[in-house]
């Protein structure tokens, strides 16, 4: 091995030599045994072969092998024509394999001629110049899955580096081999040509230079000839397969021969029954019974053996998979999955389990996906996936929604029947049963299909079940926005900004303020229903006054203010908006009492005083709900904050706005003043 690649180059520069230099008999004997012995090992070693690369000079070889085979016909030429002998190889060839008859001989040379020129060599040179081409285009994809698995973290640097040089190495291989087939399909045309110039050149030397009659010349020169070119084609074959082996050879684990016999005869017996029983079938009908009827018994007792051992092996994995499952429970980290708790969560009765199944017809799913992108649309915040689960322990028509793992609200359906609601304007009563609308509590009554329609006629809303829970779940997660976005969710919709507004993000975050920091602030607007949709000017309005304070509260404020636009048309109507105000003493009081502390501020108020002016706004929200319009609180813009957590002691549907939020061209009427009596 230390002088290896010396003998090499040494063995190349002796073939060629060989041309020129004739050689002597016994010597010309031993090449042609080796030519026949190295087609055999690479043949050989192409079938142990896993993948092409691991025989990555089979392109040089084929070179290698050529130049071979053809110094050595240039060799036997020259004894064949100079001295009508050229060896004992050549001579048992010619009088062994095709038994002394130059004209069966020159057929089978011609069979094997044509079978390696048109079938094998030609096959593989297409292959090896498609999977070229498409290792070649597929290149550039390669090298992009490298890069994001590096950047991601799956490998190391070193991995990287060996998966790309394989890219290399494959793409050049197949390359090579485009070119090499070349090399096979030349050595045929010149055996061919070589073996006609023999024939013609020995007939005429014979003849005229040595006295043979022409049958003799004929007999003897084509004698030789032929086993000439039998020596030389037979190990071009046994190449030209190897060729094809090689560039047709898939990736596998094993070699061609294990993957051959499993693939045939390891996975399939319902199909060596099939074809026992079609030999079996053509015995009995005509067809030599022997053969056939053996050939039969041999496939189906193949195929038994196969099903016995596919079944053991089926019964093994099982057994290996329970006791896998096993020792993964006891590993304690496995404690870990538990502890993860879903955003959204909805959990149901096996009654409602055709809702969401879609192969019954249930189209929950769909309406899920409609719910995250209304969500998205209304309020600028991605959705969480919404986990559905079906509970045993809930009443078959029952569902519970789940927030953060913790039970927020839950509804009961009546199927085949229909949810009917009084908007307010509807006219007569409906038989049904009495129940509750559960997404916003509105008195409701279930009715049959049969009255459905004489409901809409009296102008109720009537909707189905899937509408029930879908609604319901809206309204739960528009409810919660402010607790489903993270921090995480707040990076990706700064990085979305990013995009566009690089200059704006690269300002705020982080140098002014950390992504926790404007989680708060987008938390803030959620939860008074504010859409963070436009986090352009969130972000610009941030980026003016947080260098002044980094207190949440009062950047959501002006946050507010900056989006008068969309705050006043989102609570006013034909540019008029009817509110209850405050009366300005309560507003002084307000912001007499308001704490300023490191960890922000917070209202200081005597709890009868709270209480007070609790009563008195309950008694104006019932007003105005009694003439059908919104609650909504107009104050000042320093108080409203402070007002809104007062407000949420009895209910968070009170909306509180600042004059400082409502356009100045809005004609505001009052409808009630709250006071201190």
């Amino acid at each position: 091995m230390k002088f290896g690649d010396m003998y090499v180059a040494l063995g190349i520069i002796a073939i060629v030599i060989t041309i020129i230099i004739p050689v002597p008999l016994w010597t010309l004997d031993i090449l042609l045994s080796l030519n026949i012995s190295i087609a055999l090992l690479i043949l050989m070693i192409s079938m142990y072969t896993k993948e092409p690369l691991q025989f990555s000079i089979f392109p040089s070889l084929l070179l290698i092998t050529t130049l071979f085979r053809l110094s050595l016909n240039i060799s036997t030429t020259r004894y064949i024509l100079s001295d009508g002998y050229a060896g004992d190889v050549i001579e048992a060839f010619g009088n062994f394999v095709i038994r002394g008859n130059a004209i069966v001989g020159f057929i089978i040379f011609l069979i094997i001629v044509i079978i390696q020129f048109i079938v094998i060599t030609k096959g593989s040179e297409r292959v090896a110049e498609v999977a070229a081409r498409f290792t070649l285009d597929a290149m550039p994809g390669k090298q992009m899955a490298i890069d994001a698995d590096l950047n991601s973290g799956l490998m190391t640097d070193q991995e990287a580096k060996i998966r790309r040089r394989d890219i290399q190495r494959e793409s050049d291989f197949y390359g090579a081999m485009d070119g090499a087939s070349k090399f096979v399909k030349g050595d045929a045309i010149a055996g061919i040509v070589i073996t006609i110039l023999n024939i013609g050149a020995g007939f005429a030397i014979g003849i005229l230079s040595k006295g043979l009659t022409f049958g003799e010349a004929l007999g003897k020169y084509t004698l030789l000839t032929v086993g000439d070119g039998l020596v030389s084609q037979i190990p071009a074959l046994l190449i030209s397969t190897a060729t094809g082996i090689v560039v047709t050879r898939a990736a596998s684990d094993s070699n061609l021969g294990q993957d051959l016999i499993k693939q045939l005869f390891g996975t399939h017996p319902k199909v060596m029954f099939l074809v026992g029983g079609v030999l079996i079938f053509l015995g009995i009908v005509g067809l030599p019974t022997i053969p056939f009827f053996l050939l039969a018994s041999i496939f189906i007792v193949s195929g038994y053996s196969m099903y016995s051992s596919m079944r053991e092996a089926i019964e093994e994995e099982e057994e290996e998979i329970d006791k896998e499952e096993i020792e993964e429970i006891k590993k304690p980290e496995n404690v870990m999955s538990l502890l993860k708790v879903e955003d959204i969560e909805l959990e149901f009765g096996y009654g409602i389990i055709p809702l969401a199944d879609v192969n019954q017809g249930g189209d929950l799913l769909d309406r899920i996906v409609m719910i995250r992108r209304q969500i998205a649309l209304e309020l600028g915040v991605v959705v969480p996936m919404v986990r559905l689960r079906d509970n045993i322990q809930l009443n078959p028509n029952e569902y519970i929604i789940k927030i953060k793992g913790v039970e927020v609200s839950a509804g009961e359906l009546l199927f085949d029947h229909y949810l009917a609601m009084n908007p307010g304007v509807a006219q007569g009563d409906i038989e049904g049963i009495d129940t509750v609308e559960p997404a916003f509590g509105l008195p409701a009554k279930w009715i049959t299909d049969q009255q459905r329609e004489k409901a809409e006629i009296l102008g109720y809303t009537v909707v189905d079940p899937p509408s029930v829970i879908a609604t319901h779940l809206t309204e739960i997660i528009r409810r919660n926005a402010y607790e489903l976005v993270g921090r995480q969710d707040v990076k990706v919709l700064i990085d979305n900004v990013k995009e566009e507004y690089p200059a704006l993000v690269e300002e705020i975050v982080p140098k002014v303020l950390s992504i926790g920091e404007v989680q708060k602030v987008l938390a803030n607007l959620l939860k008074e229903q504010i859409s963070i949709r436009d986090m352009v000017t969130i972000l610009e309005t941030l980026a003016d006054y947080a260098p002044i304070t980094r207190d949440p509260d009062m950047l959501t404020e002006y946050v507010r203010q900056k989006m008068a636009r969309y705050i006043t048309k989102k609570y006013v109507n034909n540019n008029q908006i009817k509110v209850i105000t405050l009366d300005g003493r309560l507003e002084q009081l307000i912001m007499d009492s308001i704490n300023q502390t490191e960890n922000g501020s917070y209202l200081s108020l005597e709890p009868n005083v709270v209480q007070r002016v609790l009563n008195e706004l309950s008694k104006k929200v019932e007003k105005l709900t009694a003439i059908g319009e919104q609650p909504i609180v107009l104050t000042a813009p320093i108080v409203r904050l402070y007002f809104k957590r007062l407000t949420e002691q009895i209910t968070s549907e009170i909306i509180v706005l600042s004059y400082n939020e409502i356009d100045s061209n809005v004609e505001v009427q009052s409808l009630g003043m709250v006071s201190i009596q």
